[in-house]
C-alpha cells in the first residue's frame, strides 16, 4: 500500500473516528469499480456493500424494536425503509464527506462520481461491512447511531418525505395550472450498470435535472432538485 493511499485511508479514519487494524478492509471499501478495472490488482466495494447493507438492517431493526415499543410491525418496516434508503444514505455520506476519500476511475471521476447518489450510498453501506470485519457489530452499530442520528429521528418525527415528484406536483399546482414533463436526456455507462440523466420541466421551462440508475430514480433525482430551485427563487409564471 503506497504512501498516498495510506495517508488517504488515515485521514477518513480520523474523520469517523474509528482506526482499522486491516487497512485492506477499508482501502476495499473505499474503491470502486472503475478504479480496480484500471487497477488490475485491487478489490473494489460491491461485495462489502452486500453484506454492509445485511449488517446497516439488523442495526436499524434492533433499535427500532428496541426504542418504538408501541409500532406495528408495518410502521416499523415503512420506518426502517425511509432510513435505509439510497438517499438517507447518501445524504451521511456527504456529511462524513465520503467522496472525498473515495478511489475512482479517471471515467467515473471526470462525470462526477465523487457527488453520485449511488456511488455514495453503496459507498456508505461498504464501511459499515468494513467496519463489522474488522472490529465486529458493536463498533459498526456505534458508527452507524452515530452518523445517522438526525436520519433516524426525523424519519421517527414523520420530517421525511422522498416522493419528491409528487410534492414538486402538489407545491407547483397550488400555484395555477401546469403541465410537468421528465424527458430523459442521455444514458451513459453498460448495460450492466447504465445511469441516466433526467430533465423536468414545468410548461416547457426547465426547473430541474439529476440522475439515477433507472429512470425513476432520476426522475425522484431531478423533481428533488427542482424543488430546491424553486425554494431558492427561482421563478416560474403560471397560468392562474
Amino acid at each position: 500500500m503506497n504512501k498516498q493511499i495510506l495517508d488517504n485511508i488515515n485521514k477518513f479514519e480520523k474523520k469517523i473516528g474509528y482506526t482499522f487494524r486491516n487497512k485492506g478492509y477499508i482501502l476495499e471499501a473505499l474503491t470502486h469499480s472503475s478504479y480496480s478495472n484500471e487497477n488490475k490488482s485491487c478489490e473494489f466495494n460491491e461485495r462489502l456493500e452486500f453484506l454492509g447493507d445485511s449488517v446497516l438492517g439488523i442495526i436499524i431493526s434492533d433499535y427500532l424494536f428496541k426504542n418504538e415499543k408501541y409500532l406495528p410491525e408495518g410502521e416499523l418496516t415503512k420506518l426502517r425503509a425511509n432510513i435505509v434508503c439510497e438517499e438517507s444514505l447518501s445524504e451521511v455520506a456527504k456529511e462524513i464527506c465520503l467522496g472525498e476519500y473515495m478511489f475512482l476511475g479517471k471515467g467515473e471521476e471526470a462525470s462526477g462520481g465523487r457527488y453520485r447518489i449511488s456511488i455514495l450510498a453503496d459507498a456508505f453501506e461498504a464501511i459499515i461491512a468494513s467496519i463489522y470485519l474488522d472490529g465486529g457489530l458493536d463498533y459498526a452499530k456505534d458508527f452507524v447511531l452515530k452518523h445517522m442520528k438526525k436520519i433516524i429521528k426525523s424519519s421517527v418525527e414523520g420530517k421525511i418525505f422522498r416522493d419528491y415528484k409528487t410534492y414538486l406536483q402538489e407545491m407547483l399546482q397550488s400555484r395555477g395550472k401546469v403541465l410537468i414533463e421528465y424527458k430523459l436526456i442521455d444514458e451513459k455507462g453498460p448495460d450492466h450498470n447504465k445511469i441516466f440523466i433526467m430533465q423536468v420541466f414545468v410548461n416547457n421551462i426547465l426547473i430541474g435535472s439529476g440522475d439515477g440508475k433507472s429512470k425513476k430514480e432520476a426522475e425522484q433525482v431531478s423533481a428533488k432538485d427542482a424543488i430546491k430551485n424553486i425554494e431558492n427563487g427561482l421563478d416560474i409564471k403560471l397560468e392562474d
